[in-house]
């Protein structure tokens, strides 16, 4: 385990963020954070911010000020490949708490949460009858 700023991380975990950054692929995976259960599609740094800019690159200046921003910060994050991961990414995401439905319950939804929050994971997706 990485231990940083007094935070823990699994290596495991981290590595395979770090691939994913790297080598732009992706996994679905399912994460358990503070009791909840996040589950989606692993995907690159770049992926998540170009597909953020391209959300709302469409709107006024500002809008497309903050899609360039976000287009640079996914350059950046690939080219920079780093000793070590911090942010997990994810597309196509639903958070289960308890037995309720996944929140959100449609959509393409992405994801960004802290590795240092991440309690345990498996590979693989949840699916259930709201899932395409």
């Amino acid at each position: 385990m990485n231990s940083s700023s007094g935070t823990m991380k699994d290596n495991i975990l981290e590595f395979l963020v770090m691939a994913s950054n790297i080598h732009d692929f992706s996994l679905d995976i399912t994460l358990n954070v503070k009791g909840a259960v996040i589950t989606g599609t692993l995907v690159s740094a770049k992926e998540y911010f170009d597909t953020l800019s391209e959300i709302i690159e469409d709107g006024n200046e500002v809008a497309q000020m903050l899609s360039e921003q976000l287009s640079r910060a996914g350059e950046s994050a690939q080219s920079e490949g780093g000793s070590e991961a911090n942010f997990i990414h994810m597309k196509e995401t639903k958070v289960y708490c308890g037995d309720s439905k996944p929140t959100p319950s449609k959509g393409e939804i992405l994801w960004r949460g802290k590795l240092s929050e991440v309690d345990g994971f498996f590979l693989g997706k949840i699916y259930d009858s709201s899932n395409k």
